[in-house]
This record gives structure tokens, C-alpha cells and sequence, in this order.
């Protein structure tokens, strides 16, 4: 078994042997367990399971639609991605003062057909892409307050280029004065970045694009390195922790971890840097009851060996800046090479 699918399953059976019964907002029930960790290094291969099949597709439009900065449903369902929809829809139900309710069926046709319905009713409140991207920081000027944003994920990449070293750079979703504001709170509330020099041997290895040690004399290393600088070859690995103040483990836990491998893969690629390891942190991580029958059927599939990322970067303007690129990234850009898995497992989405 694979070492992630290995990980992922143990956090499966660690809550079903030592979980609590809990009550949650959505009525359904939990067992859960406090403060868990998953570490993945990204050479295994691209973090997705293989114990069921997990829907990258799905994972790249949510992603993009973080980046982009957007917070109305419309992206998602234009490029058929319906994970958010249920929760769009309760806040419509919510806030609805109309003489006609509409069914959720009817509800996703409206955002998908009526710019001016998707305007008014789609949008989730400030979550994930205003946080990310337009953080709230109003200044005053001449005794009047002026509305202000920053971009995080701009500022992340200047800091990975200019101060790799530093200790600072965060991404942060968990807006404590616009938490009311939201949909839904943000689950990943925030992630952090770390980045290593990369030892001679290490660029090396990379240059040939092997999985073993070079074995080069020290008169030779001065003039290789060289080379490896003119070639552009990376000095440096990147790695990314993301932390949860509560995980689905059984039906949003996969779907976050592939998620932010691929969100490290694509900054390494920005900033010329080496995926290195993926680790998630989970504060309240927890199982649905309705979860736990699909679930106990899982723990007993094989693996399989995990697949590769490919990004293709052929239509991506070189001449711009990373942020101006994300609104042309393709959904297609980025796909897996050899992603075998056991079939789809459904669970029920609490709302």
C-alpha cells in the first residue's frame, strides 16, 4: 500500500477505535478525535487516494475558483462543479423573500442561466478567494477610512522569492471580524509555507532525473554547479502545511489533501522551487455516522502506486507575473498521469 492511502486509512481506523461521539450544526453526528497529522513527500508521487476514486477534476476548478478570488457559486457550476451548492442554496432558503421558492434543482438552473439571480443569490459570503486574495485592510486618509486589500497569495510568492528564509509566510482564511459574514466558516483556515536549500547532490539529481545519489568527484562540483545554474535547476525544496479546524475525513479530507498538493505544486513551478512535503494538521477530525458503513468497506481495498502531475504552462504568458496569469489557467492544464483507483465510494454531504 501506498504510504499516503497507508496514513489515510490508519486516521480512519484511529477514529473508529478511539473517536467520541459528538453532536454537530448539521444534526447528522460525528465520532471524532482531536489533533491529527498526515505527511506526505511529494517524490512519492501527486497526494490523491487510491483506495476510492477521488474526483481531481473537481479539485482543480474549486482551486482555480479560490485563486482567481471569486466567491459566487457561478464559476463552479458553469464548469460543473457542484460541491458547493448546498450550502449556496441554504443561505437562499435563508434569505429568499420571494413570492416562489425554488427546488435546489431550479436554484443551480438559475445561477447557471440568470447572471442577475447568480449575482443577487449565488455569491457565499466573504470565504476562501476574498480571504485570499482581498483581505480587508482599510487605512485612513486625511481623517477618512479608506477601503483597502491585500493580496496573500502575492504577497506569499514575493516573500518565496525574496526571503525564502522567512518564517512569515502564511496564507490565512480565518478572518475573525468577516466570519459572520460567511456561508460557511472556512474548514482549512490557514496554510504556511517552508523552503530548504537544495544540497549539490540533490540539484544534481534532479538534472538527470534519477532516484539515486550522484556520485561526482569534488574537482568536478565547482564546474557542475555552474552548469546546473545556467540550466536553471532548482536550489531550493518548498514545502506546505495546511492546518483544519474541522475535517470530514471521509468525504472532504481526500478532495483538501489533493487540493493543496496541487496548489504546492503550481507555486513551485512559479517560483522554481522542488515540491518537497505536504503535511495537513487537523484540529476536530471527525467521521460522519452516515459515513460509516462506506467507510469500513474502504479499509479493506488495496492501493495502488500514486500517479504524476502534469502541468502544461504552454499558453501561459511568460512575460507576466504569476497573478495575471491565474485567470487564463486552464482547467485542462493540469491533469494525472497513470491515477489508477478503486471505484467511487458515495457519502452523503452534510449541509
Amino acid at each position: 500500500m501506498n504510504n499516503l492511502d497507508k496514513q489515510y486509512t490508519a486516521l480512519l481506523q484511529d477514529i473508529l477505535d478511539n473517536g467520541h461521539q459528538k453532536g454537530d450544526r448539521t444534526g447528522t453526528g460525528t465520532i471524532s478525535v482531536f489533533g491529527r497529522q498526515i505527511r506526505h513527500k511529494m517524490s512519492e508521487g501527486f497526494p490523491i487516494l487510491t483506495t476510492k476514486k477521488v474526483a481531481f477534476r473537481l479539485v482543480v476548478i474549486e482551486l482555480l475558483w479560490f485563486l482567481r478570488g471569486e466567491t459566487n457559486i457561478k464559476y463552479l457550476i458553469d464548469n460543473n462543479c457542484h460541491i458547493w451548492d448546498g450550502d449556496c442554496y441554504e443561505k437562499y432558503l435563508n434569505t429568499y423573500r420571494g413570492n416562489f421558492e425554488m427546488d435546489m434543482h431550479e436554484f443551480v438552473e438559475a445561477i447557471k442561466m440568470n447572471p442577475d439571480f447568480a449575482e443577487a443569490y449565488g455569491n457565499l459570503g466573504p470565504v476562501y478567494g476574498k480571504q485570499w486574495r482581498y483581505w480587508s485592510r482599510p487605512t485612513i486618509q486625511s481623517g477618512k477610512l479608506i477601503p483597502q486589500h491585500f493580496d496573500q497569495i502575492a504577497n506569499a510568492i514575493n516573500d518565496l522569492r525574496t526571503n525564502p528564509d522567512s518564517r512569515r509566510i502564511i496564507v490565512s482564511a480565518w478572518n475573525v471580524g468577516e466570519i459572520d459574514q460567511m456561508t460557511l466558516p472556512p474548514c482549512h483556515n490557514f496554510f504556511q509555507f517552508y523552503t530548504r536549500e537544495l544540497s549539490f547532490e540533490e540539484r544534481h539529481m534532479i538534472w538527470h532525473d534519477e532516484g539515486k545519489e550522484a556520485n561526482v568527484s569534488p574537482f568536478m562540483e565547482s564546474q557542475l554547479s555552474d552548469m546546473l545554474d545556467r540550466e536553471n535547476v532548482p536550489t531550493r525544496a518548498i514545502s506546505l502545511m495546511f492546518n483544519m479546524r474541522s475535517t470530514d475525513v471521509g468525504l472532504g479530507l481526500p478532495f483538501n489533501i489533493a487540493s493543496y498538493g496541487l496548489l504546492l505544486e503550481i507555486i513551485a513551478k512559479e517560483v522554481n522551487m522542488v515540491p518537497d512535503e505536504l503535511i495537513y494538521t487537523g484540529g476536530d477530525v471527525h467521521l460522519y455516522l452516515n459515513h460509516l458503513e462506506p467507510i469500513k468497506e474502504q479499509l479493506t481495498r488495496e492501493s495502488f502506486p500514486l500517479p504524476k502531475l502534469v502541468i502544461n504552462d504552454e499558453f501561459w504568458n511568460k512575460e507576466t507575473d504569476f497573478i495575471s496569469n491565474i485567470p487564463y489557467f486552464n482547467i485542462d492544464d493540469f491533469y494525472l498521469d497513470n491515477y489508477q483507483s478503486q471505484p467511487t465510494i458515495k457519502l452523503p454531504l452534510s449541509n
